[in-house]
């Protein structure tokens, strides 16, 4: 159906793709309402999350950034200036919203440290790791099944950079975004190459308790 590998050589050789769409910054409480609510009128979005690297072994840094991406819009969620709200732990209960991401468990782990009251109980959550094998696919990575999939390449310059600046640059603010809307990108078109029965994507789907 799909290639089921790529080389790094045969990536580099593609041109690189980019979310080009609208991206909004959320820095401030009272943006948050606005977007998920905006959020709220697509039943699937492309999620990620970003954190701060840390160089020293034993430490880890908080999560600095939620992604959630349409097709043509973007919301980047600073963490360190906004609280990990009822409107966002909401938004990712929603059982009539399907957030789709590629290797999910820690960006779940790190939401949930964020939530105090335990009441982060994310529903219809689908990982594409779980998903891409059934399309003859055995690339687990972004870039790979992106490639793949679209002949592009997505830019991994911006990986490492500090993901808890109060003024997330240009780059890094079209990289992010990137990376959640070529998470929706990829599940559409595979998708639109063999859906899968509601049995299969169900049982497929993360949810937690």
């Amino acid at each position: 159906m799909f290639a089921p590998k790529i080389t790094k050589e045969e990536i580099n050789l593609l041109p690189t793709a980019r979310f080009e769409g609208k991206i909004s910054l959320i820095d401030n409480n009272f943006k948050v309402e606005s977007a998920i609510k905006e959020l709220r009128k697509h039943s699937v979005v492309g999620i990620d999350t970003e954190t701060k690297p840390c160089f020293q072994k034993g430490r880890f840094n908080k999560m600095a950034l939620i992604q959630i991406a349409t097709l043509e819009q973007c919301f980047l969620f600073q963490l360190q200036h906004i609280d990990f709200s009822d409107d966002l732990v909401d938004f990712f209960a929603d059982k009539n919203i399907r957030k789709v991401g590629l290797a999910l468990k820690n960006d779940i782990s790190g939401l949930s440290k964020l939530n105090k009251l335990n009441k982060f109980k994310p529903k219809n959550v689908l990982d594409l790791q779980s998903v891409i094998k059934n399309y003859g696919i055995m690339e687990l990575g972004l870039q790979k099944i992106y490639a793949i999939l679209f002949g592009q390449k997505i830019s991994k310059s911006q990986q490492l950079s500090n993901w808890e600046n109060s003024n997330l640059t240009e780059l890094q603010q079209r990289y992010a975004a990137t990376d959640a809307w070529a998470c929706l990108k990829i599940y559409l078109r595979i998708l639109e190459e063999k859906p899968l029965s509601i049995k299969e994507m169900d049982r497929l789907t993360l949810e937690f308790e």
